[in-house]
């Protein structure tokens, strides 16, 4: 059996599906699921790992957060325990408290696969700018940084390979993104064209923005980790999904006009 922690997430849940189709035994683990998994809360972590042959770990709220990699590392060394042969970690691009977590999947003494991405596209329709998408303006502190933005669709397509045939994508670290970079702004011409309605991008610096952060019930040390990424350092796109799947990333105009016809851009 396969472990999807945090498998009714945005990638979770579509690793799942493919898994699934493909027919393995998932178990999918999330704090509202049948198989309850909790980082806050570890005795929910042996229940889950059990009769695990490989596990996908996602972390929420983020892996760039302070105590996340420490979390991470417990329950890859608990894994190993448990009999868990391989691991795959989803991570975030140019964090350094992230970087810390992967190397903590590295020494648990597993088998490992590094998915590292950039922003998420359906953090547009799925999750903390899906509100702004709606309202019609998307206020960010990312001034005019590009960023190529990856499917999740992708994600999944790699973490699902990755799962399904361990020793082929053993020890690899893909870097996924999209095939291009795009200003925030140059996202909001995108999603007017997918929605045929007005969406516009306005800059406002940190402080804003952590106002917003409370507002949406997220951490607001949220704004410090966008302060460190939007910076300009992770505007090259990676050719991960080529190395990992043998062609392109999807792209952010083709994730939008898909998201708006299935009516989650409204």
């Amino acid at each position: 059996m396969t472990l999807l922690i945090g498998g009714t997430g945005k990638t979770g849940r579509r690793v799942a599906d493919r898994l699934t189709e493909q027919g393995h035994d998932v178990r999918v683990a999330s704090r509202h699921s049948d198989t309850r998994f909790d980082w806050d809360d570890e005795s929910t972590w042996p229940a889950a790992l059990d009769g695990q042959r490989a596990a996908y770990i996602t972390f929420y709220p983020d892996l760039g957060l302070p105590g996340a990699a420490d979390k991470v590392g417990a329950l890859a060394d608990l894994a190993v325990k448990s009999g868990v042969e391989h691991l795959v970690l989803l991570s975030g691009r140019g964090e350094p408290l992230a970087q810390a977590a992967e190397q903590r999947v590295k020494d648990s003494g597993a088998g490992w696969t590094i998915v590292t991405c950039s922003w998420f596209a359906q953090n547009f329709s799925e999750d903390f700018l899906a509100g702004a998408v709606a309202s019609g303006d998307i206020r960010l502190p990312a001034g005019d940084v590009s960023e190529p933005f990856v499917d999740a669709e992708d994600i999944a397509d790699v973490v699902a390979a990755a799962l399904a045939d361990p020793a082929r994508h053993d020890k690899k670290h893909y870097e996924l993104t999209g095939p291009r970079a795009l200003t925030f702004a140059e996202v909001a011409t995108e999603l007017s064209r997918a929605t045929g309605r007005h969406i516009r991008y306005t800059a406002i610096d940190h402080e804003e923005y952590e106002d917003v952060l409370r507002e949406a019930g997220l951490p607001v040390e949220l704004g410090d980790m966008f302060r460190g990424i939007l910076d300009g350092r992770n505007a090259r796109p990676a050719d991960g999904v080529r190395q990992a799947l043998g062609r392109p990333a999807r792209d952010f105009a083709d994730y939008a006009t898909r998201a708006a016809a299935e009516g989650q851009l409204t």
